[in-house]
């Protein structure tokens, strides 16, 4: 995926995350399938993961280059990072430190939201100073994944609100 389409892709993934958590009533907002993250949960990790990258990609590019390094090899498509993080979910891994999120109630829905639409269009703006080169050779560390180029995080990034949307809606069609 090149630049364009990696923005495109971020701003439409998250708008239809953010749609959804709009179209819940209070009580869906708050549902917890057997001691799961509610969606308001769902909506707190995504801000949580969102703005940390927010904040790394309007630093100057060579203060990311000494703090994280260079990539020594080229960034794996988007549907390889997925079976590798999915592949990091099925053998136990999960969130932790600052991306726990605490418990959310519905009077914090449009704050979150906003916040998380503010974090994606400033991540948005950002990107659009890179080159395509630059996000292959620049590496930022994620959790689970490891040290990982700016493109994978993006992709990361794009389907991790995918994924959260999907298990909010799972969990509600579970638990009715």
């Amino acid at each position: 995926m090149e630049q364009q389409q990696i923005i495109r892709q971020l701003k439409e993934n998250h708008s239809s995350f953010i749609t959804y958590i709009h179209s819940l009533s209070n009580e869906e907002f708050l549902f917890s399938l057997n001691g799961k993250w509610s969606a308001g949960q769902q909506l707190d990790h995504i801000c949580r993961s969102v703005k940390p990258l927010t904040q790394i990609a309007i630093v100057p590019k060579f203060i990311i280059r000494l703090l994280f390094g260079k990539a020594n090899r080229q960034s794996i498509p988007y549907e390889e990072l997925i079976k590798k993080y999915l592949l990091k979910l099925e053998t136990g891994g999960r969130a932790s430190g600052r991306f726990i999120p605490k418990v959310i109630h519905p009077d914090e829905k449009e704050k979150l939201t906003t916040a998380l639409s503010k974090f994606v269009e400033r991540l948005t703006s950002a990107i659009s100073n890179f080159s395509e080169e630059e996000l292959d050779t620049l590496i930022l560390p994620h959790p689970l994944l490891g040290k990982i180029t700016i493109r994978e995080m993006l992709y990361f990034t794009i389907y991790h609100a995918e994924h959260h949307l999907a298990i909010i809606k799972r969990d509600l069609a579970t638990g009715k």
